[in-house]
């Protein structure tokens, strides 16, 4: 086949090139629908229209897609976290976060799915860790205070109340407002901002 002829040749829906963006992608559609537990490698190259085994040869097992799909999930985040403005804002982000990605969010902090050693997973949790440390830092806390346990406290309010509101369980308490602007709400009301602690 020569050059001329490789670049006229239409080319097929789910080359080598965009096979693993298709399983991530009907992985994800899955995970958002039914949950991890849902996903099976046969059922998505079915889906992709490929052979069973052409999975395997990007994520090797069913572990190994949950990973692929935590580390993306990570590097995603920590891209929304670089936006954020201060500690709230980084707050309200990783909520925005969760919602659009909802089926990224299961798996993330799910470590009984993932290969825990996987460099790529490291690497994005790292920086996805990084991200939250800065935003922390960036607040100046009560003297005596742990920094690690002021990111853990600031972690756990808006990753607890992601986690709530995937799982309707604020459908009530938020109604029609918009989610990010009720948990801006919320950490008003239970932190004051640095220049009110002198």
């Amino acid at each position: 086949m020569t050059m001329e002829t490789a670049k006229t040749t239409p080319e097929r829906p789910y080359h080598h090139g965009d096979l693993r963006r298709a399983i991530l992608s009907a992985a994800l559609d899955v995970i958002a629908a039914e949950g991890p537990s849902a996903l099976s490698l046969r059922d998505l190259a079915r889906r992709a229209g490929v052979s069973h085994a052409a999975p395997a040869h990007h994520f090797k097992d069913r572990t190994g897609l949950l990973t692929a799909i935590a580390a993306e999930g990570h590097a995603l985040l920590s891209a929304a976290l670089t936006e954020a403005t201060d500690l709230r804002d980084a707050g309200v982000h990783y909520v925005r976060f969760a919602r659009e990605h909802p089926a990224h969010f299961q798996v993330m902090f799910t470590p009984e799915l993932l290969r825990e050693n996987d460099l790529e997973l490291t690497t994005a949790r790292a920086l996805t860790a990084d991200r939250l440390r800065r935003a922390v830092s960036d607040r100046v806390p009560e003297p005596g205070t742990d920094p690690r346990l002021a990111g853990v406290a600031a972690w756990s309010l808006a990753h607890g109340f992601a986690t709530l509101l995937l799982g309707h369980n604020l459908d009530a308490a938020v109604g029609d407002q918009d989610p990010e602007e009720v948990f801006r709400t919320l950490t008003g009301m239970l932190f004051q901002p640095p220049s009110a602690q002198a």
